[in-house]
């Protein structure tokens, strides 16, 4: 899978986002990994909707459009429920309460760069 950094206006948001964008890494998601972890998360692409079947712990998800802006987002979702959104082309699955510290606003524009090695100076976003 493909690493990705977030980022919005140019400040790095997420430093180590796995992009699952093949159908058995989309199928996949999370199930049979360890949780994520603060600063990581998994970007699923093409992906309206998830569910948290077989999770032993709950996630924050942030639905994105083609544009990579923020369509909306679920706070807390917690084992054996789904969650989608009409309309979104992304889901980006992150830790329980992560969506905290991120502040999203509803239509703000995010980018993705290829993520640095976790050996390098700067992997740590703020």
């Amino acid at each position: 899978m493909q690493r990705l950094a977030l980022y919005r206006q140019g400040h790095c948001l997420l430093a180590d986002v796995s992009h699952a964008r093949r159908w058995h890494q989309r199928a996949r998601g999370l199930l049979l990994r360890a949780p994520l972890q603060p600063g990581q998360g998994l970007l699923i692409e093409p992906c309206a909707s998830v569910h948290t079947c077989f999770m032993g712990y709950a996630l924050d998800l942030v639905f994105l459009d083609r544009g990579n802006r923020v369509l909306g987002w679920r706070e807390h979702l917690p084992p054996w429920r789904a969650a989608g959104l009409r309309g979104a082309h992304a889901t980006l699955e992150l830790p329980a309460g992560s969506l905290h510290t991120l502040a999203l606003e509803i239509g703000q524009q995010l980018h993705w760069q290829p993520a640095l090695s976790p050996h390098s100076p700067g992997m740590e976003c703020t």
